[in-house]
């Protein structure tokens, strides 16, 4: 260690036995937990002062009805065994049915072609425009069965569910 450290540490060491030798002679008042003896004390006011045994006694007949755990103990206790319940037999179980189709696209107009009479439907999804005939495929995953006046009939090519959009204005 360097002479520099050793004087600060000594320094150090000579404060703190300097604030021992102050408080130990007296460098601060004095603080009584107890209280002085010539003080006068002045009892509760209470107005029956008698033991309550009825409610002593109701109080020990009271019978726990908590967990039963160990307050002292940091584990858990196991958990309560489950209850089994015997389900009625009901027949086999329907699964609820698919929810209706949502075709995320916006149908806006119907399109008639006067030399071939085919009609064709346009449909966007944000900025990208679709043209459609009637048997063709919307993004590989929806094919166009109907285009009317104002509907178009899709069906789902994984699944065959069927949905219809209104034309929009």
């Amino acid at each position: 260690m360097k002479r520099r450290t050793q004087l600060y540490i000594l320094g150090g060491l000579l404060l703190v036995l300097a604030a021992a030798i102050l408080s130990e002679w007296g460098g601060g008042p004095e603080i009584s937990l107890l209280g002085s003896a010539d003080e006068k004390r002045i009892p509760l006011a209470v107005a029956d002062a008698e033991l309550r045994l009825d409610l002593l006694e109701r109080a020990q007949k009271q019978e726990y009805a908590g967990m039963r755990r160990n307050i002292f103990s940091f584990s858990l206790p196991p958990p309560p065994p489950p209850k089994v319940e015997q389900p009625a037999d009901t027949g086999p179980v329907v699964p609820p049915p698919p929810p209706p189709l949502q075709i995320p696209f916006r149908f806006y107009c119907v399109v008639t072609d006067v030399a071939s009479d085919q009609r064709r439907a346009c449909f966007t999804n944000g900025d990208d425009v679709f043209i459609l005939r009637e048997g063709d495929l919307l993004m590989n995953r929806y094919r166009l069965l109907r285009i009317g006046n104002t509907t178009a009939d899709f069906e789902e090519v994984s699944t065959g569910r069927r949905a219809t959009l209104q034309l929009e204005q």
